[in-house]
């Protein structure tokens, strides 16, 4: 199948060509069709599948074709949420590519900057407005912004505004647009909150679902490390002399986490950068600028900034800190191997993060290799009560089950012979309950004594 094939007006299709788009992926051939036909849309897909094109040439598409009408100037007629600055200037880079032979114009407006851009941008008008859900209720308050004529809404990594809180700005801007709209609901993953939020945004919509969430790309390599608890720098430092390791994103669970681990590499002659929500958008866009150059080899980042990073060719994935929810094990590995390029994630683990490997080894239905050959290894106390990584036979069961009511039984007759002699003890020997209650109520009575 080719883009052709796809009903794209060749306008458009001239702005694909330039941009080096030969064939659709799975998710785009089918949410292209459905978009252009005005049906609302649920994508589920993994990072790197070609969301931001699945939405924004049909989107692009519908609105070249239907002009404002003349005299009424420029009018917010597509509205892209994303949940953070990253994502939200990659897909405002890919409107703007898809759209370079329309007439169609696009802004975004992002926390993190001067707004006085952002404004003069608006007051030239846009077609379609990327933003993020908090600048935009911002300028909303401030009357900058006029949503009253969004005939398409986006909502890109729709899991991640959940997680970040940002569910309550998002029905607030909803509220502020017409109740007759296309809406297109992107996310990575589909817990049972966004399928809740789905049915109230939602009419009749498309399902488009490419993998299952539980999946990682079998060209991704990958492995576990079980360490001895505080080893981690050091196993990452160790890791990293390896030359053929020639980029690599490393996953921490907090923010002072990531720029502990990029100090820690720097020190190292490692040359790394640390991105997250605390760091200005200058020094957020220079990290990603750096680390795409490959000026810089490592870039360290939480689960919330990494959304947005777009690199095709990323030859490592490294989990500092597991995750604790499994899903977002997947999301994190499939930044690598895309393309059809293989890729290496590597995971480490501390004892107290051994239920959190149990959970992802759970969901994606197999085993992570692990390596042993290396200078940190968890303690074998450790290892033999927490890390049982031999999966019990299907046949046992019956047999514990069997076990366990022959131990039923016999538990059931030992309680009796000991209720049998707990009576006759009773009689002869006073309990140490008596001796305490004597005790306290300063009985003048003396315990009986047991002549044996």
């Amino acid at each position: 199948m080719t883009f052709q094939d796809l009903n794209i007006s060749p306008i458009i299709l001239k702005a694909l060509a330039k941009e080096n788009y030969k064939t659709p992926t799975p998710i785009q051939a089918q949410a292209i069709p459905a978009v252009l036909a005005g049906r609302d849309l649920l994508g589920c897909a993994q990072t790197g599948t070609g969301k931001t094109a699945a939405f924004s040439v049909p989107m692009i598409q519908l609105l070249n074709e239907q002009p404002p009408k003349p005299g009424m100037g420029r009018r917010i007629r597509a509205l892209v949420l994303s949940p953070t600055r990253e994502l939200a200037l990659q897909i405002s880079d890919n409107v703007k590519a898809y759209s370079q032979f329309t007439k169609l114009r696009s802004t975004a407006i992002v926390g993190g900057v001067s707004q006085k851009t952002q404004e003069r941008a608006l007051q030239q008008g846009a077609d379609i407005l990327i933003a993020t859900p908090g600048r935009l209720i911002d300028l909303m308050n401030q009357k900058q912004v006029d949503l009253q004529h969004v005939e398409i809404l986006v909502l890109d990594e729709a899991d991640r505004m959940l997680d970040m809180g940002f569910i309550h700005d998002v029905k607030r801007i909803i509220a502020k647009m017409p109740s007759k709209k296309q809406t297109l609901f992107f996310s990575a993953t589909m817990p049972a909150e966004i399928n809740q939020l789905v049915k109230t945004l939602l009419h009749n919509p498309v399902k488009v679902e490419i993998t299952p969430v539980s999946s990682t790309a079998e060209r991704i390599k990958q492995s576990v490390y079980l360490l001895e608890t505080g080893s981690k720098q050091k196993q990452l430092n160790e890791l990293l002399k390896d030359p053929s390791i020639a980029s690599a994103l490393v996953f921490t669970r907090t923010k002072r986490g990531a720029d502990r681990v990029a100090r820690g590499l720097n020190k190292v002659n490692i040359t790394a950068q640390a991105i997250h929500g605390d760091k200005s958008q200058t020094s957020r866009q220079n990290a990603l600028k750096n680390f795409k150059s490959g000026e810089t080899r490592v870039l360290v980042a939480t689960d919330i900034a990494a959304r947005g990073i777009d690199i095709d060719e990323l030859s490592h994935v490294i989990n500092f800190n597991l995750p604790n929810i499994p899903e977002t094990y997947v999301h994190r590995i499939g930044r690598t191997g895309r393309a059809g390029l293989s890729g290496t994630a590597i995971s480490f683990c501390e004892v107290d993060e051994v239920p959190f490997l149990r959970d992802i080894e759970k969901l994606i239905g197999k085993s992570i290799p692990e390596v042993k050959d290396h200078a940190y290894p968890m303690s074998s106390s450790l290892r033999a009560s927490k890390v049982d990584r031999s999966p019990k036979p299907a046949s046992a069961r019956p047999a514990r089950a069997k076990t366990a009511a022959a131990k039923t039984a016999s538990s059931k007759s030992a309680s009796s012979k000991t209720t049998s002699t707990k009576s006759t003890s009773t009689k002869s020997t006073p309990s140490k309950a008596a001796h305490t209650r004597s005790g306290s109520t300063r009985s003048n009575r003396a315990p009986k004594i047991v002549k044996k």
